[in-house]
């Protein structure tokens, strides 16, 4: 298996979509389309958990679904910083919430059949509301509209249900991630 060729056939403002064309296992040629963000050195992903053992989710609308998306707090390093200081900016930006104590949880693609994205998951422990002079410094993006929630552990679940039921999309990715973060709420 080998890639040969990339070719872009299409290029907006964020995103671009590119023919890769390779050798599969055969010999043979063969092309696949997938979509790459532009300008973005990587995706962070945030679980805060509050110091009273609540996973914090954020509700936002997502323009692609025309809804209201239940996820954690996450966000594109855009601005060359390291991952963690991504996930401490995003913790601020989409929570108003704050944390010393963030942890490496996993890394890996979003959606291998269509993405070349890879996603950087922290644990961000005993967060806390960020002071106003960091509120500050990380204003929200003026384009999200996010809903700040807290719910204990022991309700995640059923939470999620209600919200879905209510009409709100579930990121399936969240539903893995609180599995692992189970660990860490002690």
């Amino acid at each position: 298996m080998q890639i040969i060729n990339k070719e872009t056939l299409w290029q907006g403002r964020f995103l671009r979509i590119v023919l890769i064309t390779f050798i599969d296992k055969e010999g043979k040629t063969r092309k696949w389309e997938a979509v790459e963000r532009i300008n973005n050195q990587g995706i962070v992903i945030v679980i805060p958990i509050t110091a009273n053992k609540e996973f914090v989710f954020i509700r936002q609308f997502r323009p692609a679904f025309g809804g209201y998306v239940i996820e954690f707090p996450a966000g594109l390093n855009d601005k060359r910083e390291s991952l963690l200081e991504v996930a401490k900016r995003e913790l601020i930006e989409e929570t108003g919430l704050m944390t010393e104590e963030i942890i490496f949880l996993a890394e890996g693609p979003v959606s291998s059949g269509l993405s070349t994205e890879v996603i950087t998951v922290f644990i961000a422990k005993n967060v806390k509301e960020a002071p106003d002079h960091l509120k500050k410094l990380y204003p929200p993006d003026e384009i999200e509209n996010i809903e700040v929630i807290k719910v204990s552990e022991k309700e995640t679940l059923d939470f999620l249900d209600k919200q879905r039921e209510k009409g709100d999309f579930i990121d399936l990715k969240i539903y893995g991630f609180i599995e692992l973060a189970r660990k860490f709420i002690i």
